[in-house]
């Protein structure tokens, strides 16, 4: 459903993904807020296709204070928003073949420096976790707190406490142009001339070309292809899988019901910013890396999927206020990580543009790693 926008409002949000969706419902108890979708449902690009999971060690320790503060509220929830958990248990296996054991040992020793509960593994203790794996994959770092981040309630819990806060909530409305005036933004959206104060640019991969429109320089923010399969596989291999991930970046794979899993060749193409696709190179490559690894028979390819993924150029995501324009406030470069880091993300934003300042750990995380002004 779609609210009616006002005339003029205190923050405009562009996008309505988890970034848009998370910082609308930490900014709408203080600020007068709109939100503002390009397509007909919110989250359609990366949010809806995330195959998403919390991981300790995901983007590497730059990005881990973000997702370590975000971890309480996405798995106990404040009841007035959830009265669920947004979290369901997994563990977590970053394997290599016997060439890659360096490579194991340094991301091992790199993150137990940083107070992670990583264990170094070898050989018949991989075997236990992966059933069938291949005895070249003798390498392998084990982490216990890994989960799956149920997205689709996510993302619906912070729509609704958005709009509980009074938030206005547009789909089907792009972002056309806008144009800085005394005390704020006269922005173009459809046949209809707005008020606002702010813009908050949580556009995903179409950051640049929405900074573009309101006259802003863009920051290179590049959206990539990643590419998913869900296979139904011919032995039953357990729900419970891991998610394993090769120390190289050349797959994940995860198990997603009794006899499935779900398989990423971990790729990367850069792309101009579109309703993405899979490419049938990328799921032969992703169904060839995973055979390299396991002994499992593939029954079937359920289902196959893109999405798009956004960096900044320094791979970790950017949000506050522009340093050349006033008024025009980022919240982008989430990677693939934005669903883990967003409660974080979006309080710590929030303090900045009126919001109280952010509470328990996430109140801890210093915000200036992941300012746009380290771009000027």
């Amino acid at each position: 459903m779609t609210d009616a926008p006002p005339s003029a409002i205190d923050v405009l949000i562009v996008g309505a993904g988890i970034a848009g969706a998370s910082l609308a419902a930490a900014l709408a108890p203080w600020r007068r807020v709109m939100v503002i979708e390009a397509e007909d449902t919110p989250g359609y690009h990366a949010t809806g296709r995330s195959a998403a999971f919390w991981h300790e060690t995901y983007g590497g320790a730059r990005v881990r204070p973000l997702s370590v503060a975000s971890f309480a509220t996405l798995d106990r929830p404040p009841p007035e928003f959830s009265k669920h958990s947004f979290l369901s248990p997994r563990t977590a296996l970053t394997i290599g073949q016997r060439s890659e054991a360096a490579a194991v040992d340094a991301f091992t020793a790199e993150f137990a420096a940083k107070g992670v509960d990583v264990v170094r593994m070898a050989g018949p203790e991989i075997a236990d976790k992966i059933p069938g794996v291949r005895s070249e994959w003798s390498e392998a770092a084990y982490e216990d707190a890994c989960s799956d981040i149920d997205v689709g309630a996510l993302h619906a819990a912070y729509l609704r406490a958005a709009r509980r806060a009074g938030a206005i909530v547009v789909t089907g409305a792009p972002l056309q142009s806008a144009r800085r005036i005394e005390g704020g933004w006269e922005v173009q959206i459809d046949r209809q001339s707005i008020h606002a104060a702010l813009i908050v640019n949580a556009a995903g991969a179409w950051a640049d070309q929405v900074a573009a429109a309101c006259g802003v320089a863009p920051l290179g923010i590049q959206p990539y292809r990643r590419t998913v399969l869900q296979l139904r596989l011919g032995v039953p291999v357990p729900a419970e899988l891991p998610l394993v991930i090769h120390v190289g970046g050349e797959f994940y794979f995860k198990g997603e019901s009794e006899g499935r899993v779900w398989l990423s060749p971990h790729d990367e193409t850069p792309v101009e910013p579109h309703d993405a696709a899979p490419d049938e190179i990328d799921v032969a490559i992703a169904i060839e890396r995973l055979q390299a690894v396991v002994d499992w028979p593939i029954a079937a390819v359920e289902r196959k999927w893109a999405g798009l993924r956004s960096f900044a150029p320094d791979r970790i995501p950017v949000f506050g206020s522009d340093p050349h324009q006033a008024g025009f406030i980022w919240c982008a470069g989430q990677g693939g990580f934005g669903i883990q880091t967003a409660p974080a993300i979006a309080a710590l934003l929030a303090a900045q543009l009126g919001a109280p300042p952010a509470a328990g750990p996430i109140g801890t995380v210093d915000p200036a790693p992941f300012a746009a002004s380290r771009f000027s």
